[in-house]
């Protein structure tokens, strides 16, 4: 039952505190009515009787004695219908594309509702990005959450804008594929280059965005990939549809999250954080998955940059624990000019080896992978080596790890920003760079696939 209160008792930035309340709940919606208009806000904290409520447009102007506050008795809903394909939002899921409000079906809570374990499905078959590193050695699966582990000024944003745009599925049900993009804490410029990329594709009558701002409020900053999630699930198990998830940057997140515990007044925990960011963020990237009886999926590639390029930082640590694998992006690469500069060695894909294969992907597909791997490590050992006795003096086979490396980090991790190819572009690319390296050197694969496949690309 909404009940209605006069007056506040305290003001503290983006907070107000009303004592006496009865009944409420934690992030229950409140309308705030002054002489000037109405404002909405979200319950944040209870203590007692008190109530704490986060104001969505800032407190100023408030006063005191001049306000009254009404509690809806309501979480924050999300307005959901077919039609938010092609849409885009901010970080409150309001429409800001000029087409006019959502005619919804259907109002869901954006904190979502917790899977049974047991009614999951396990993540079977691929998504294809047209990313020669990822499809072949770090190969995103259907219902998986793939993060990806940036920097600050690397080109993951550039990255991002390809995976919507050239992501798609294989076999039954590629049609029914959709993307939900969410930004968070970006700036205008970057938003406009989203917006402009998706829409020059063609690639926005498939996607749903949510886009937060930098000059936004950071309590809309907590929302957006709650709103972003909960439309994906909606699409994913209402609808039938895979959807694909891209949130960047979960940095902006968490350090919203942090100003937010600040101005509670709560104790921080490592570098400032609350102590419950492992348990925020698992709130989010557990909205991923696959459900028994449902045909639809979840996968989720969140983006975050490395505070000072530290993958020990709170943010990608605790993210590394929740998700499954990693794609780490490289600055060394980077200031080569090498587009992705993925990190092929400390990224992985746990969930790769049941997506991939014969019926899935192609029979060599495991082969390839593994042998790219193993010769890629080899390559910076003859690195290291050639820096102490010089590149003269290597042996045949260092001298040819070293040629394979340049052409690896070149021709296979390098690709045009809208290059797509294909699987097995992807594969007949890799037999080729390893027909450089002596056959006894490629220990990884059956002999039988290395007589089928060894220098025939």
């Amino acid at each position: 039952m909404a009940m209605e209160y006069l007056g506040l008792n305290d003001i503290n930035g983006p907070l107000v505190a009303i004592d006496g309340v009865e009944n409420a709940g934690y992030e229950e919606m409140v309308e705030i009515k002054t002489k000037d208009g109405v404002r909405t806000g979200r319950v944040i904290a209870l203590e007692g009787q008190r109530a704490v409520v986060q104001v969505f447009a800032g407190t100023n102007g408030l006063t005191l004695n001049g306000t009254s506050t009404r509690f809806t008795g309501e979480p924050m809903r999300l307005a959901l219908a077919p039609e938010i394909v092609g849409r885009i939002f901010n970080g409150a899921g309001e429409p800001i594309d000029d087409l006019g409000p959502v005619f919804a079906n259907r109002f869901d809570d954006i904190n979502g509702s917790a899977i049974n374990p047991v009614s999951r499905s396990y993540p079977r078959n691929y998504i294809r990005t047209g990313i020669s590193s990822i499809d072949t050695l770090i190969t995103l699966i259907r219902g998986q959450k793939l993060p990806i582990f940036s920097g600050s000024g690397m080109s993951h944003n550039k990255l991002a804008a390809q995976i919507v745009r050239q992501a798609k599925l294989s076999g039954e049900g590629s049609e029914n594929f959709g993307i939900v993009f969410c930004a968070m804490g970006v700036t205008k410029d970057v938003a406009e280059y989203f917006r402009r990329s998706f829409e020059e594709s063609g690639a926005l009558s498939r996607v749903t965005m949510f886009l937060n701002l930098s000059s936004d409020p950071i309590i809309e900053r907590i929302l957006t990939p709650r709103c972003a999630l909960t439309a994906a699930e909606y699409l994913a198990f209402e609808q039938n549809m895979h959807v694909l998830v891209v949130m960047t940057d979960m940095t902006s997140y968490a350090e919203a999250l942090r100003e937010l515990s600040s101005s509670k007044g709560e104790i921080p925990g490592r570098k400032g954080y609350p102590g419950y960011l492992y348990s925020d963020f698992a709130s989010l990237y557990e909205r991923a998955g696959v459900i028994e009886g449902r045909e639809g999926s979840v996968t989720q590639i969140p983006i975050l940059t490395m505070p000072n390029d530290d993958i020990t930082h709170p943010i990608p640590d605790l993210t590394g624990y929740i998700t499954e694998g990693q794609i780490v992006l490289d600055r060394y690469l980077d200031q080569q000019g090498i587009y992705p500069p993925i990190s092929v060695l400390p990224s992985l894909s746990r969930l790769m080896k049941d997506g991939i294969g014969k019926g899935f992907t192609r029979e060599d597909h495991a082969d390839v992978s593994n042998q790219l791997f193993a010769s890629y490590a080899k390559v910076s050992d003859a690195r290291g080596l050639a820096s102490v006795i010089g590149e003269e003096e290597l042996s045949r086979t260092d001298k040819l790890y070293l040629d394979f490396g340049n052409h690896f980090e070149h021709e296979f991790l390098g690709q045009g920003a809208n290059e797509d190819r294909t699987i097995d572009q992807s594969l007949d690319l890799g037999w080729r760079l390893l027909s450089i390296l002596p056959r006894e050197e490629l220990e990884r694969i059956d002999e039988q696939v290395l007589e089928q496949h060894y220098g025939k690309h």
